[in-house]
């Protein structure tokens, strides 16, 4: 590390938490005025609306611009540092282009472990009392899975109901089935009425009959009231809205696990999320080095054309992060591949861009 090496990392973590706070002040004054009749509405305290909401909106918001505003800030600086022939008075002094780079990675490299930790681990958190607000004054982040559900406890194990009433703790159409190994029934429960006892925490079936198969044997049996104990309760036939949104890492594999356990059908949405916040981090890294290469030459007009090729670039980046979330959310791709697509493509730019910058 040198003076030159200590000049730049300061100017790249400069800029780009400068930029990152200008901006967030003008987004929360957008915020405010969308929803300051929200606010006035449901009487939201100020000190709420304050703390338990927008202190914990920023981080959320800086992890989801950093990777727009690390490259708009490697262009706008060393677009400058070109124009102030400042790049080739140091490449003059004997210092390779790719050593160059090195504070540049080292600037970058900080940005995505900070972004890793953001999104894995404090988000979620801040999340928590954020998304509480948002419930409480704002909107309604819980729904009913709606009809004809399936859930699969364990191996072997799967319950069908029509509906839920969630007022009532009821269930409608109510159904359990036991397969063996090779896939055969072995058992099956049927009721028009099942209820949710939540001082037991059992399920009380009303009505029911049941089928015991053992090969060609079949033994049936009728009854007015059983009761029974299933590793299932009325919260896990409620969505919540993006509910990812407060699970650090460790809690989202373990939701997803638990989830392919019963055969649920939002699992999909949790892996893309999952993926994302491991893949995207490295993204910093990629359009510095595509920022640097592009904007290290000095040309004509200043760094307009520079500023502009970048924040397009930069677009085109978090559009196609959208469209692979598209096909993996559709199942034509994997969650990982649709997580990490974007950045192979833009990795195999900046190889060739960097190939191409010393000369």
């Amino acid at each position: 590390m040198n003076k030159i090496d200590y000049y730049i990392i300061k100017k790249f973590l400069g800029t780009f938490f400068y930029s990152i706070f200008l901006l967030t002040i003008v987004i929360i004054i957008f915020d405010v005025s969308e929803k300051i009749e929200d606010f006035i509405e449901n009487k939201a305290p100020l000190w709420e609306i304050i703390f338990s909401y927008y202190l914990n909106f920023l981080p959320y918001f800086v992890n989801l611009f950093s990777y727009l505003f690390v490259f708009i800030t490697v262009i706008f600086f060393t677009s400058k540092l070109a124009a102030n022939t400042e790049i080739i008075a140091i490449l003059s002094a004997g210092i390779s282009f790719r050593r160059l780079l090195r504070p540049y990675l080292i600037s970058a490299g900080f940005l995505s472990l900070l972004s890793f930790a953001l999104a894995n681990f404090v988000i979620p958190h801040t999340n928590i009392e954020m998304r509480n607000f948002k419930q409480k004054y704002l909107d309604n982040l819980q729904k009913d899975m709606g009809e004809n559900i399936h859930f699969q406890l364990d191996k072997g194990t799967y319950v069908y109901m029509e509906r839920f009433i969630k007022k009532k703790n009821t269930a409608q159409k109510f159904s359990i089935e036991q397969l063996d190994t090779l896939g055969q029934l072995t058992y099956k429960l049927n009721t028009d009425k099942a209820i949710y006892d939540s001082l037991s925490g059992k399920w009380l079936l009303f009505d029911y009959y049941e089928r015991k198969i053992s090969g060609l044997n079949e033994n049936i049996v009728f009854g007015t009231l059983k009761d029974t104990t299933l590793a299932l309760s009325p919260k896990d036939m409620i969505v919540i809205k993006e509910e990812y949104e407060v699970m650090d890492f460790f809690e989202i594999r373990k939701f997803i696990h638990k989830q392919k356990q019963k055969g649920a059908s939002n699992v999909m949405t949790f892996e893309i999320e999952m993926n994302k916040r491991i893949a995207f981090p490295f993204a910093a890294i990629i359009l510095t080095i595509i920022g640097v290469s592009l904007s290290s030459r000095k040309v004509r007009g200043g760094i307009g054309m520079h500023l502009g090729l970048g924040i397009a670039l930069t677009f085109i980046y978090l559009l196609f992060m959208q469209f692979t979330t598209v096909f993996a959310i559709s199942g034509y791709i994997s969650p990982l591949l649709a997580a990490w697509v974007p950045n192979i493509i833009y990795s195999i730019i900046a190889l060739y861009l960097l190939k191409k910058a010393p000369k």
